[in-house]
């Protein structure tokens, strides 16, 4: 028995360590987004990315034997959420991170749980408490902090293209609620993926031509290279083998610290300067996003970035 007890131990130990290790790639998938948007297009970059980690995910799923099969009639429903999480996510990202700073892009991004929790009211009738609607109220606030200065000069439209990352995120984990899959979750990841690309494809074609992949130069090929294998595709397979090890507060500690390693890289790495309203802006939707992700009762089905 102890040494089952130690084992247990070890294993949750391990996890906690792969929660950390996720946590920077998310927070610099953003900066290596940011390196190879000064040479690729949104749309380019996010062919690539998504292709790469689509198929980093299946190739990971098949090596350590998980199953990908789709159940009867939930094609369509993972489909819509490969539109949604997927092609929605990377390319309004992308452009939210071409038309302004990659850290305010982060922190606008990062109400998404916020959002969630409205929709899920809207859509799956649930309810909310005293401390959803504190964390609601933090984040109204904290975007009219660090949205109002910025606006104020004129529309800026990297405010409406986080924004709309953060609605697309959300309303695709709740469309994954409402459609009560049974897939399993990685699969579910790697589908969505693999629809999500061909969109993105898709759009490519119909918006740009061919994309532009080459030639490039080296440090925006090992950025897309980034993105691609570590970003997206071996990211969200650690993401989903954490969940299942590990608590849900654990694992919700490890979305909460992309936003802070993000911010904190993109000041150092990309030399932006926050001002005091992004400061204060951060802090709030941060606090809020925490009062969400934190609570014992959550379940995790959402593909966080």
């Amino acid at each position: 028995m102890p040494h089952v007890q130690a084992r247990a131990t070890s294993r949750a130990g391990s996890a906690k360590l792969l929660v950390v290790l996720l946590a920077f790639a998310w927070g610099f998938n953003w900066i290596a987004a940011a390196v190879a948007l000064r040479e690729v297009s949104p749309w380019a970059l996010r062919v690539a990315g998504a292709g790469i980690g689509a198929a980093t995910l299946f190739t990971a799923a098949l090596l350590t034997g998980h199953r990908l099969k789709v159940p009867r009639g939930e094609y369509l429903h993972i489909m819509v959420a490969g539109l949604l999480n997927v092609t929605g996510f990377q390319i309004l990202s992308g452009f939210a991170q071409t038309s302004g700073a990659t850290s305010r892009a982060i922190i606008i991004t990062y109400s998404m749980p916020i959002w969630a929790t409205l929709f899920s009211r809207i859509v799956l009738g649930e309810r909310l408490n005293a401390i959803r609607w504190v964390a609601f109220g933090l984040c109204v606030a904290g975007l009219a902090i660090l949205i109002w200065p910025l606006a104020a000069g004129g529309f800026q439209p990297f405010i409406f293209y986080s924004l709309a990352c953060a609605l697309s995120w959300a309303g695709a984990t709740v469309y994954v609620k409402w459609a009560e899959l049974s897939i399993e979750p990685l699969a579910n990841a790697a589908w969505q993926l693999f629809f999500g690309f061909f969109f993105i494809v898709a759009g490519t074609l119909a918006f740009e031509g061919n994309p532009h992949l080459w030639p490039l130069h080296h440090s925006t090929l090992l950025a897309v290279l980034f993105v691609g294998f570590c970003g997206v595709g071996l990211a969200h397979f650690l993401w989903w083998s954490i969940v299942a090890r590990v608590s849900t507060v654990t694992a919700s500690l490890g979305v909460l610290l992309v936003p802070v390693i993000g911010v904190t890289a993109s000041a150092v790495l990309l030399g932006e300067h926050l001002t005091a309203p992004d400061i204060v802006g951060f802090t709030m939707i941060f606090a809020s996003a925490a009062s969400v992700l934190l609570q014992s009762n959550l379940t995790r089905t959402e593909m966080p970035e």
